[in-house]
């Protein structure tokens, strides 16, 4: 029996029966290897071994988690978790705990990724710089193995493990900068030489900036960018505490998006990085959230379930009572157009290569406003003709593909990095119709 599978069973045993109790045991390490100026000036590993505990004492709960261990520990650990809850008012919308279940058994782990050493990182960091020569790179290479287990009083007992590796960065001109990213389940998958050549060449043509006029326009907009708007999606509009709390654009079974949108979220599917179940022992499987364009489905907790009267979609996280359900391995549906036919499917435009500061001033009607960075350019006859400085937009996300709005997608469908951090949105390229850019980085 594994550590984690140990924590859990331990931890459950001092509880005893004082309590309902669950127990998520989570074991590993995460690496990070920073780099900036095009040298390496940190190389980290955070050994985890961290036990999550909730307990019920006739509807009165409590959670809390700790990375002390040791039986001594954990002993005053459940104790104190134990006397917090025994102060709580009575949760009405305690669900309970989930008995036995059985999981599919996903393994999206990679042995040699799990003992990359320092210089198995400095290696593709190199290849990231070297990409860019006379330019300056920063950035980050991150490697991370995790097992995870969980346990509950009522006999339900789930267990697995994964990997996952990210190198991302930017190359710098004195007057430029233009990004790369690339995560996947296994170090080995990932051309980090092309991530840099692709920061590089950002970089480069981002040199002579002009600022043009806000307004409308038919946009190019990169992996990146349609992760964020994914993100936002999967945060504020399929997930069943806002649509609960009306503040969600969720309509199931309308036609909210353009007919060539599907999204949905899969841990079984060979590309994904994450476990086949939840914070709450909950088996995940594929949920369809929009389907040819049709909303489908919300993800749920046990919690919301109950509410909704359905049942969880295994998408709870530790903070879930506070921020509802979250997908982590959410998949937009790929086409088959290369970038450079979307930019060729355009007279005047623009090609934005990631957004930054992103935030909601609407939930109901997911208007965000926010930042393009690290590369944006117009395009005019089918052609990026020269770089234009950052700009802002306000632009509703869910508009912004609705019917008739999608003009292309791309066939470069990969994980990319969002708002909320990587590994978790495989997207790809789009040309959308219209995004409504309201002025400069200033304002």
């Amino acid at each position: 029996m594994n550590r984690e599978q140990n924590l859990v069973n331990e931890t459950l045993e001092i509880v005893g029966g004082r309590a309902e109790a669950e127990v998520l045991a989570d074991v590993g390490v995460t690496s990070l290897t920073r780099f900036a100026n095009s040298f390496i000036h940190q190389n980290v590993s955070e050994d985890v071994e961290q036990v999550t505990l909730r307990v019920a004492l006739e509807g009165r709960v409590a959670s809390s988690t700790t990375t002390a261990t040791t039986h001594e520990g954990l002993t005053r650990f459940v104790d104190a978790t134990i006397e917090t809850a025994a102060g709580q008012p009575v949760d009405e919308d305690w669900a309970g705990l989930g008995g036995p279940t059985g999981f599919t058994a996903i393994d999206h782990w990679d042995h040699t990724t799990a003992s990359a050493d320092p210089t198995a990182r400095a290696e593709a960091v190199r290849a990231f710089v070297d990409a860019g020569e006379g330019l300056l790179g920063a950035g980050y290479c991150q490697t991370e193995a995790r097992r995870r287990a969980y346990g509950n009083t009522a006999g339900r007992q789930v267990h697995g493990r994964f990997t996952t590796a990210v190198v991302d960065g930017i190359h710098q001109t004195p007057s430029s900068a233009g990004s790369g990213h690339a995560a996947a389940m296994a170090l080995s998958s990932i051309d980090a030489g092309a991530v840099g050549a692709l920061a590089a060449q950002r970089a480069r043509d981002g040199i002579g900036a002009i600022d043009t006029k806000p307004g409308k326009y038919r946009v190019v907009l990169s992996p990146e960018c349609i992760a964020t708007i994914a993100v936002f999606l999967n945060v504020y509009g399929f997930n069943a505490k806002m649509s609960e709390e009306e503040m969600s654009f969720v309509n199931l079974g309308e036609q909210q998006f353009d007919e060539t949108i599907s999204i949905w979220d899969d841990p079984t599917d060979s590309r994904a990085l994450y476990l086949p179940f939840d914070s709450e022992g909950t088996s995940k499987s594929r949920v369809d959230l929009v389907r040819s364009g049709v909303s489908t489905s919300l993800l749920h907790t046990r919690r919301t379930a109950r509410k909704a009267a359905t049942v969880s979609t295994g998408h709870a996280a530790p903070d879930s009572a506070m921020w509802g359900p979250f997908a982590e391995n959410l998949f937009l549906d790929e086409g088959n157009n290369s970038v450079e036919e979307l930019i060729a499917g355009i007279d005047r435009g623009i090609y934005v290569s990631t957004f930054n500061y992103c935030r909601v001033l609407d939930p109901k009607t997911l208007v965000v406003t926010g930042l393009t960075r690290n590369g944006t350019f117009m395009i005019e006859n089918g052609e990026i003709t020269h770089p234009v400085t950052d700009m802002r937009f306000t632009q509703s996300f869910v508009d912004a593909m609705a019917p008739g709005r999608v003009e292309g997608i791309g066939s470069d469908a990969r994980f990319a990095d969002s708002e909320f951090g990587p590994t978790f949105i495989h997207a790809p390229s789009m040309r959308l119709a219209q995004w409504n850019f309201t002025g400069g980085a200033g304002g």
